[in-house]
C-alpha cells in the first residue's frame, strides 16, 4: 500500500514536470512569433516609408507666353459733355426735355419768362424811333442854315464890291461880314448836332440789339446733338445769372463712344503710349470686356496723400450704350507681349537662400550682393536633386518683360527643363525653432 502510493506520487511529479516544459515551449514559440511579426511590420514600414522632404521648392524653365500689362482705375465719361446754362434772369415758364431725352442741335430745352425783355425791346425801339426823328429834324435845320450861309455869302460879296467902288459904307460891309460869320457858326452847330444825333442813334441801336439778344436768351437751346444726362431746373423756378451762368442741363454728345479717365501710377506711366490697345471692365457687367485704345497720357500730375498719378484717356466703343457716365472702370493696357518664349516664375528671381547658422544658432552675416545691371536677374539652379543631398548654384541671367507671374528669359544658358529654386521647405529644426519662439 505504501509502495503503491509512492509510485503514484512519483508519476504525478513526472507528469507535472513534463507539462511545465511544454508550457514554456508554447510561451517561447508565441514570443518568437510576436517578435517576427514586429520585425516584419518594421521592415514593411521602412520599405514603404515616404521619402524625406526635399530641401528646395523648385520649378522648371518652360516655354510660354508673357504679356506685360498695366492696370489703372478711372471713371467713364462721355467723349464730349456740354454744360448748358442761362445768360438772363427770370422765372422758368416751361421745360421741354427730361433726363435721357435725345435732342438735336437748336432744339429748345427750356424757356424763361420773356415779358420783361419784350418790354425792354419795345422801349428801346421807341427810343430809337425818337432819336431818328430828332436826327431828321437836325438834318433839316442844317440844310436851312447852309442855305442862309449861302445867301449871306452872296450879300457879303456884293457889299465888298460896292465898298471897293466907294458905293457902300464901311458899316454896311461890317454888318454883312458879321451876319455871314454868325450864320456859319450856326451851320457848324447844326452839323455838330446832327453828328450827335447819329451817335445817339448808334448807341440806341446797340441797346436795342442787347435787349433783343436778352430776349433771345430767354429760350435755352441745345448746342449739340446728344442725350440729356442732367436736368437741374423745373418749371416755376427762378434763374439768377449774376457772375456765373448756372448749369441747367448737361448734354452728352454721343454715348456710342465713351472715354475712361484713368489714374495711371507714376511707376507705370513710362510703359504706356498713345495708340496701345486697352480693355475695360465695369462692375455692372461682370465678365464683359469693352475694347478701346489709349488716346492721351497727360502731363499734369495728381498728388493724393503722396501718391502720384497721371491722367490717361482711353477711348472705348460703346455700341449698345451699356457704359454710363460716372461708372468706375478698371482698364488693362497690354504694353508688351511675347509668345512661345522661355520663361521662369517670378518667385525664382525673388528667392534668396537662407543664411547658415553659427554655433550660437544665429544666422551668419553674409556679404551684400552686387547690384544687378538692367535686364539681369539672379536665379539659383539645381545642380543635384538627390534626396537629402540637394545642391544649387547661383546664376545671373538675362531677362525680358514680366507679367507679374512669369518673366521672359533671354539667356541661352538657361535651357528649357532646368530646375530653378523658388523657395525652401521648412525643416524639422525650423519647426522646433518656431515652436520655441511661440512659447
Amino acid at each position: 500500500m505504501t509502495q503503491s502510493t509512492a509510485v503514484t506520487e512519483d508519476l504525478k511529479k513526472a507528469l507535472a514536470s513534463e507539462e511545465g516544459g511544454r508550457r514554456w515551449l508554447r510561451r517561447l514559440a508565441f514570443g518568437g512569433a510576436f517578435v517576427l511579426v514586429i520585425a516584419a511590420a518594421l521592415a514593411w514600414r521602412a520599405a514603404h516609408a515616404p521619402p524625406a522632404p526635399a530641401k528646395f521648392v523648385t520649378a522648371q524653365v518652360a516655354v510660354g507666353d508673357v504679356v506685360e500689362k498695366v492696370q489703372a482705375t478711372g471713371t467713364v465719361q462721355p467723349m464730349l459733355q456740354v454744360n448748358v446754362g442761362a445768360q438772363v434772369n427770370g422765372r422758368v415758364t416751361q421745360v421741354l426735355v427730361d433726363f435721357n431725352s435725345v435732342v438735336k442741335k437748336g432744339d429748345v430745352l427750356a424757356e424763361i419768362d420773356p415779358l420783361i425783355y419784350n418790354t425792354q425791346v419795345s422801349a428801346q425801339q421807341a427810343n430809337l424811333l425818337s432819336q431818328r426823328a430828332q436826327l431828321a429834324q437836325a438834318r433839316a435845320s442844317l440844310e436851312s442854315m447852309r442855305a442862309q450861309v449861302a445867301t449871306a455869302r452872296v450879300a457879303l460879296d456884293r457889299t465888298q464890291r460896292l465898298f471897293a467902288a466907294n458905293l457902300a459904307a464901311r458899316s454896311d460891309l461890317d454888318t454883312a461880314q458879321g451876319n455871314y460869320d454868325s450864320l456859319v457858326a450856326q451851320a457848324n452847330a447844326a452839323a455838330a448836332n446832327s453828328e450827335s444825333q447819329l451817335a445817339s442813334i448808334a448807341a440806341q441801336s446797340a441797346q436795342l440789339n442787347q435787349s433783343q439778344a436778352n430776349l433771345g436768351y430767354t429760350k435755352i437751346y441745345a448746342p449739340v446733338d446728344g442725350v440729356v444726362v442732367t436736368r437741374g431746373i423745373d418749371p416755376g423756378a427762378t434763374v439768377v445769372a449774376s457772375f456765373q451762368a448756372p448749369v441747367l442741363f448737361v448734354i452728352a454728345q454721343d454715348l456710342h463712344k465713351m472715354k475712361v479717365l484713368a489714374d495711371v501710377d507714376e511707376a507705370d506711366v513710362g510703359k504706356i503710349a498713345e495708340g496701345m490697345d486697352a480693355d475695360c471692365v465695369v462692375d455692372a457687367f461682370p465678365g464683359e470686356v469693352f475694347h478701346g485704345k489709349v488716346s492721351q497720357i497727360r502731363y499734369s500730375a495728381n498728388n493724393v496723400s503722396g501718391v502720384v498719378t497721371y491722367p490717361g484717356v482711353v477711348e472705348v466703343d460703346n455700341p449698345e450704350e451699356k457704359l454710363r457716365p460716372g461708372m468706375t472702370s478698371t482698364i488693362t493696357v497690354r504694353t508688351h507681349e511675347v509668345h512661345g518664349v522661355t520663361r521662369i516664375p517670378n518667385a525664382a528671381l525673388r528667392y534668396k537662400p537662407t543664411p547658415p547658422t553659427g554655433p550660437d544658432g544665429k544666422p551668419v552675416p553674409q556679404p551684400p550682393e552686387a547690384p544687378l545691371e538692367k535686364g539681369k536677374g539672379r536665379v539659383w539652379v539645381i545642380t543635384s536633386d538627390k534626396p537629402g543631398a540637394e545642391k544649387d548654384e547661383m546664376h545671373v541671367v538675362s531677362v525680358g518683360i514680366t507679367d507679374g507671374m512669369y518673366t521672359e528669359v533671354t539667356d541661352p544658358a538657361l535651357t528649357v527643363g532646368t530646375k530653378v529654386v523658388t523657395d525652401e521647405n521648412e525643416t524639422d529644426k525650423d519647426k522646433d525653432k518656431d515652436k520655441k519662439k511661440g512659447k
